[in-house]
């Protein structure tokens, strides 16, 4: 190689280092955000009102209750499971297509969509940077839940061994661990429901719009999971496995349900994040 050549090549290219300076920016967007933080704050108040109410109906002589409910008295930890079976219908669903609805269209109606795929990144990934900060949103959502659950509950009520669903009995710190997994499973299912989020915030400008879609189409699940006739639908709707961690709560665990479950959801972010990307590679973006 003549020394022209060495010159015209210049130096060797150091590695491209991958940059995570668009991810840390859209997380830092998401949870600097009021609203956002509003609802991480009302869904640890869910564990604080169930508790209290608990400890004053214990303390006047009441008990009983629903599933998870008449346990909370006997071992706080399940305050925690109590606080996500209430969350996960209505409050968790909500936090998220807030979040999920706003992700696209909020920045196509405040006009920086334009300026953010000036960028020198592809809008496949610009799409994925979005939905990560969704997925972060809601596993920080499901741990609020669940982490103010486990703390109310160790400050109200008597906490030690835990005995499961099954009537096996585990030590505190092992049922610790169950507990952060039924948080993990709970967050899996909100990232499915983001997934949709997402692919209705592609479609419009209006981001009220994105998250009322959103929630509507998760009541509309849950409404259809409780009507008998149409049970051969329930196995492939969003909802119908949400409430499968409870699964975790026997010894041994059964996995078939909790894995149907995870199936489902990774389906809904499949199907749902590809139509995503099908709207958002060809969209004419003027605002």
């Amino acid at each position: 190689m003549s020394r022209s050549d060495a010159v015209a090549l210049g130096p060797p290219r150091a590695a491209r280092r991958v940059s995570t300076r668009l991810v840390r920016s859209e997380l830092a967007l998401v949870f600097r955000r009021r609203r956002n933080q509003a609802m991480l704050a009302v869904l640890a108040c869910v564990p604080v009102l169930i508790g209290v109410a608990v400890w004053l109906s214990a303390s006047d002589g009441g008990g009983g209750g629903p599933a998870f409910i008449g346990r909370i008295t006997q071992n706080g930890l399940f305050l925690c499971f109590a606080s996500l079976v209430v969350a996960i219908p209505l409050f968790l669903p909500l936090a998220v297509s807030v979040v999920a609805g706003e992700s696209v269209a909020g920045e196509a109606s405040t006009g920086t969509l334009r300026y953010l795929l000036v960028v020198p990144v592809s809008r496949a990934r610009l799409l994925m940077v979005k939905y990560a900060g969704i997925v972060a949103y809601a596993l920080a959502a499901a741990l609020t839940v669940a982490v103010v659950g486990v703390i109310v509950g160790a400050a109200l009520f008597p906490v030690g061994p835990v005995t499961l669903l099954s009537g096996t009995t585990l030590p505190f710190a092992d049922a610790l661990v169950r507990a952060f997994l039924v948080a993990m499973y709970v967050a899996a299912m909100m990232a499915g429901v983001g997934a949709v989020g997402l692919f209705i915030s592609t479609l419009t400008e209006v981001p009220v719009g994105a998250m009322a879609a959103t929630v509507i189409l998760t009541i509309v699940s849950e409404i259809l999971d409780s009507i008998s006739q149409v049970a051969a639908i329930h196995p492939y709707l969003l909802t119908h496995w949400w409430l499968q961690f409870g699964d975790l709560l026997r010894s041994p665990m059964p996995i078939d349900g909790l894995a149907r479950g995870l199936l489902t959801a990774a389906a809904y972010i499949g199907v749902f994040l590809s139509a995503a990307w099908a709207r958002f590679a060809a969209r004419d973006v003027t605002g």
